[in-house]
């Protein structure tokens, strides 16, 4: 409530925003240029180089959106704050938008929540897999009858998961098969040799020994030896369901990654207060633009 009574007045919204996109002033998308004058009855720069004239929302995810900047805002607060996330249907309630609106400033402000990095984890590194996916009782008695024959994974999607045990942060991914090939280059790609791995016993990671410390705890006879365990990426594996479960019910395979985005971000920052998560996901909703096309919807 106070996050809504605050970002009511459109000049707060802007004057927020404008901080965030440009920490030394506003400048022109154009040209660079950063002498600029504001048109306060339009909410608009002019640049006084160019004489171009733009908003606080070019180039970021609010770009073409006919949203006001309160109703984004407020989105953005529930999504960075939510523990579990918040559904399309309970923020076009909200704001009172249509579901179809909410659904594509849900995509949006994942995507500013995505979150790479370069630098490779060390130290004690957890890896391990999930699959995401409905229950075969939900299934269409086609489906069910085929999933049961064939039981495990088959029409799931199958996640991969590092965490860093010195910071408490992971790192996620949707990936295709949870054959050698593919999941040792993940671990090389992210992990830095000489770090010291924990898997379960998934004959997938042999071969780690030759550029890792590499322990297994095998899960049919225990789920901890000593410091050798996986239980770290058990358990955002298990914040992660509740969540798709609890509040999305159903997730497409090909959005799946934006989902794992917004958890691992609230998890990679559960430490922080609700407003520096908030201030986060603002500060990297620039430079970044998605249209409808590009989700998919």
């Amino acid at each position: 409530m106070q996050a809504i009574r605050y970002f009511s007045d459109p000049m707060v919204c802007l004057e927020t925003v404008a901080k965030a996109k440009w920490p030394r002033g506003p400048q022109c998308p154009k040209c660079g240029g950063k002498k600029v004058s504001f048109i306060k009855t339009r909410m608009l720069w002019t640049c006084l180089k160019c004489r171009k004239q733009f908003s606080v929302k070019v180039s970021t995810i609010f770009e073409d959106s006919a949203i006001k900047l309160d109703k984004w805002l407020t989105a953005m607060w529930l999504v960075a704050n939510c523990k579990n996330g918040i559904s399309s249907y309970e923020l076009a309630r909200d704001l009172e938008v249509t579901q179809r609106t909410a659904w594509f400033m849900l995509h949006r402000i994942r995507y500013a929540m995505h979150t790479g990095s370069i630098n490779k984890m060390t130290g004690t590194v957890e890896a391990d897999e999930t699959f995401i996916g409905g229950k075969a009782r939900k299934m269409h008695a086609g489906k069910r009858h085929a999933k049961i024959r064939g039981r495990g994974p088959m029409g799931k999607a199958i996640v991969f998961g590092l965490l860093e045990r010195n910071t408490n942060r992971v790192r996620t991914s949707v990936v295709e098969t949870r054959r050698k090939g593919e999941l040792q280059r993940r671990i090389r790609q992210h992990v830095a040799p000489g770090s010291e791995i924990h898997t379960d016993a998934l004959m997938s990671y042999d071969g780690l020994s030759s550029d890792y410390a590499h322990k297994v705890i095998d899960h049919a006879a225990a789920y901890v030896d000593g410091n050798v365990h996986t239980n770290r990426m058990e358990n955002f594996w298990s914040l992660l369901k509740r969540a798709i479960k609890g509040t999305y019910v159903s997730v497409e395979p090909f959005h799946l990654f934006r989902y794992l985005d917004e958890q691992s971000f609230r998890y990679n920052e559960r430490s922080a207060s609700d407003s520096e998560r908030f201030y986060k996901v603002l500060g990297c909703a620039g430079g970044k633009r998605l249209t409808y096309d590009q989700v998919g919807g």
